[in-house]
């Protein structure tokens, strides 16, 4: 089980600082949560904000684009320094162009769903994922609860992914706490997203062990 904690729930005064207790907790994935204003009733931080903590720290940048047309901004976010970056199927006109855009920048291609989305939408494109994330709380704010259907949406799409014969991995964003860990990863989660069950527990380094323990 990978742990990416969600920066929207950090100290965003003491970014640094953050980076780095997360890499001495022993974390290596941190999830980055761009939002416009638009595709959601939020706004974050772009790609300056993530070239600056590219120049503090060597982990996994987990880029989560919630914005209208990603296509437009895939080359930046990747000059920007994001490992890995996930566009929104419901922002997509020609998703599998944008999927193609992306793996061309050399980051790696995830798309997300939000909770009322069918799978069908990826069916076709899972051989050429590197992720899958499917939302479990609609996206725009952290600290929401966990919305109980997406559990079945994992087991489904846990077997699509073995039907292609794909190594796409799963990953989970909102509501993911301590207490539904284990299930979610029982049903198909590869990596999970926490901000606020995590951000709110310090020291890191024993939050993450507690994951790490109870998904054994």
């Amino acid at each position: 089980m990978i742990l990416s904690p969600s920066m929207l729930s950090s100290d965003f005064t003491n970014m640094e600082s953050e980076l780095k207790a997360l890499k001495d907790a022993g974390l290596k994935w941190v999830h980055l949560d761009i939002m416009d204003g638009c595709f959601v009733p939020n706004i974050t931080f772009g790609p300056p904000i993530i070239k600056a903590m590219r120049k503090k720290s060597d982990l996994f940048f987990d880029c989560h684009l919630m914005i209208e047309d990603p296509g437009r901004y895939v080359q930046n976010f990747a000059d920007a320094g994001a490992d890995l970056i996930c566009v929104h199927a419901e922002t997509c006109d020609h998703l599998e162009r944008v999927c193609a855009q992306i793996a061309e920048t050399g980051a790696k291609p995830a798309v997300a769903l939000n909770p009322h989305t069918p799978l069908e939408t990826i069916k076709y494109l899972i051989p050429q994922l590197y992720m899958v994330l499917i939302m479990s709380v609609n996206p725009g704010f952290g600290g929401q609860k966990f919305i109980p259907f997406c559990k079945d949406k994992v087991r489904e799409l846990r077997g699509m992914i073995d039907e292609a014969g794909a190594e796409t991995l799963i990953q989970i964003d909102g509501g993911v706490t301590l207490e539904n860990a284990r299930k979610l990863t029982e049903a198909g989660v590869d990596v999970l997203v926490s901000g606020s069950a995590f951000f709110g527990y310090p020291p890191y380094g024993e939050r993450h062990q507690a994951f790490q323990d109870i998904c054994k």
